[in-house]
């Protein structure tokens, strides 16, 4: 292999434009969220510096920011970075009614970990009158990426977002929580169909974290109940992975205790955690796609700041064809790029797409 082909920094952008729930062979997408732009972290850290308008605009910018970096690398399928939400999911909880809006977090200083980020209160009945913001966020992305990538939005699920929630009141433990945010959850799921969003996660990485101690089954039941409106009306695919705040995972990393279980999983796609496990239990996808859905393989590792180049991204390309056709499978990082430096984070898409494409042009795929 070339030099150049080891060193690329940006792919060209697909001009192939796919119609609404297609997918490419080998397709390049992404889970959600995006690093920040310098200057978006420190104005977000000076709000009180700024008007309304000022603040929408910023939002707006770094959105295109988010995109521009995205069509660069060539993805075929984007999303707006989450700009315009603090985390991937904290601001859902400023728009839940119901919760403390001051948040506590039990431990302060020393290494970060999870445990420092707040826990809300319960005050009284969840509900949210106005939605989530998940589809203003989409509304706004079509109005900014150009004609061309597969515009794709990411919800976290209710049991992923009961998990900053403290029981108290009506609500026992995290499993009432969980049941009270699945029509919250499910509502905004169907705005964004109503949209014209045809590509979803349901984002539920608490559940891959914490299945070795709980009933998948259960996590299973509650999954299906909050897609049942949208089943068939758009791509639905859900992430599962091991956590990444500050790099750092929360569970026990093994997808084993999953399945068979989540075969069940009502979802077009299942993304999958690989690159920073070093590819443990790939096997898993062969029985993925022998059961009609397609596999999402994590195959760049946010965790780390090597920097993985397109031969290294081919081979473990090559490693899944090995247990999955090209038409059943995509690729993507591990998990979303928020708590990776936005240097390495665009380079590593780049490499993403230009070690992806090596190896579709071997195969004669478009």
């Amino acid at each position: 292999m070339s030099s150049a082909e080891e060193t690329v920094v940006a792919a060209e952008p697909s001009s192939r434009v796919q119609a609404p729930g297609q997918r490419r062979a080998l397709q390049t997408t992404v889970i959600g969220s995006y690093p920040f732009p310098g200057w978006f972290e420190f104005a977000s850290a000076h709000l009180d510096q700024f008007g309304e308008a000022d603040i929408e605009e910023m939002r707006t910018d770094a959105v295109i920011a988010a995109v521009h970096d995205q069509l660069a690398a060539g993805l075929d399928v984007i999303t707006d970075g989450e700009q315009t939400r603090y985390d991937f999911n904290l601001s859902f909880y400023g728009r839940l009614e119901g919760l403390d809006p001051r948040p506590s977090s039990p431990r302060r200083y020393g290494p970060p970990g999870h445990d420092q980020r707040g826990k809300y209160q319960v005050t009284g009945t969840l509900r949210s009158k106005h939605g989530l913001g998940a589809v203003e966020e989409f509304k706004l992305l079509q109005k900014i990426a150009p004609p061309g990538p597969i515009l794709k939005a990411s919800v976290p699920g209710p049991y992923t977002l009961s998990g900053r929630i403290n029981p108290g009141g009506a609500y026992k433990n995290r499993w009432d929580i969980a049941e009270a945010l699945i029509p919250i959850v499910r509502d905004e799921l169907e705005g964004l169909v109503q949209a014209g969003c045809r590509e979803i996660t349901l984002d539920e990485p608490s559940m891959s974290c914490y299945a070795h101690r709980e009933d998948p089954r259960r996590f299973v039941e509650i999954f299906a109940e909050t897609v049942k409106p949208i089943g068939g009306r758009c791509r639905l695919s859900t992430h599962l992975c091991f956590g990444n705040y500050k790099g750092r995972a929360v569970g026990l990393r093994r997808y084993a205790s999953l399945f068979p279980a989540f075969f069940e999983l009502p979802v077009d796609e299942m993304h999958l955690e690989m690159a920073s496990r070093e590819f443990a239990e790939i096997e898993v996808i062969r029985e993925i796609v022998e059961r009609g859905v397609d596999a999402a393989v994590g195959i760049i590792d946010v965790k780390s700041y090597y920097i993985e180049n397109t031969s290294d991204v081919a081979e473990r390309v090559r490693l899944c064809l090995k247990y999955a056709p090209a038409e059943k499978l995509s690729f993507a990082p591990d998990c979303g790029l928020s708590q990776t430096a936005r240097w390495a984070a665009r380079q590593k898409l780049a490499n993403m797409v230009a070690g992806v494409s090596l190896v579709r042009r071997g195969l004669g795929h478009p």
